[in-house]
């Protein structure tokens, strides 16, 4: 069971703060976040406060495409597209 305490703080030069605590994080999500945040190259905090923000539907999305890089679907008629413009024609080449 996950459990939220919400906390309202003020920090100096920011102002009013709101800070979460949160337990029983499942595992996965936790492992999910920080392979995210260490492709990313920021921090933990910074990650979940985007996919907060993101969830909460505030915010601009931001292009991510780290979870489909070094994917491959094949594609015959792609593959026959690339191999057509690869053929050379002689006859323009003389």
């Amino acid at each position: 069971m996950a459990v939220i305490l919400c906390q309202h703080v003020s920090v100096k030069g920011r102002g009013p703060v709101i800070r979460y605590t949160i337990r029983g994080v499942p595992r996965e999500v936790d492992r999910a976040l920080r392979q995210k945040a260490g492709r990313r190259k920021q921090s933990l905090n910074q990650v979940i406060l985007e996919e907060l923000t993101m969830a909460a539907g505030s915010g601009r999305r931001r292009a991510d495409f780290s979870d489909v890089v070094g994917q491959w679907t094949p594609d015959p008629a792609f593959d026959e597209i690339l191999a057509s413009q690869r053929r050379i024609n002689w006859d323009k080449w003389k």
